[in-house]
C-alpha cells in the first residue's frame, strides 16, 4: 500500500480555533497541523504522531489558547495520510 498525503484547509476565528484543532485530531489520520494567520505567516505547526495523544498535548492546548487570544481569524491547514 501507498500513503500519500492530502492538505486540507479551514478558515476560523480566534474563540472557535481550539475547539476545530480538537475536532480535526479526533477526525484521526492526521500528520501535521499548521496554524497560520490571515497573511499567511506562520504561528505553530503541529507534527502529530502515533505517540502523541493525551497529557502530552496539554502545552499545545495552552499554546493554541493563547494564539487564540491574539488575532481574529486564522486558517489551519491539515495534512492528512491517505492509504
Amino acid at each position: 500500500m501507498t500513503e500519500t498525503t492530502r492538505t486540507e484547509e479551514f478558515r476560523v476565528n480566534g474563540e472557535a480555533l481550539l475547539a476545530k484543532i480538537k475536532e480535526i485530531i479526533h477526525e484521526g489520520n492526521v500528520r501535521r497541523i499548521i496554524i497560520k494567520d490571515e497573511k499567511g505567516a506562520t504561528y505553530i505547526e503541529i507534527p502529530m504522531t502515533v505517540g502523541v495523544i493525551g497529557t502530552l498535548l496539554l502545552p499545545v492546548w495552552a499554546a493554541v489558547g493563547a494564539l487564540a487570544a491574539l488575532a481574529a481569524n486564522f486558517n489551519i491547514v491539515v495534512e492528512k495520510t491517505v492509504e
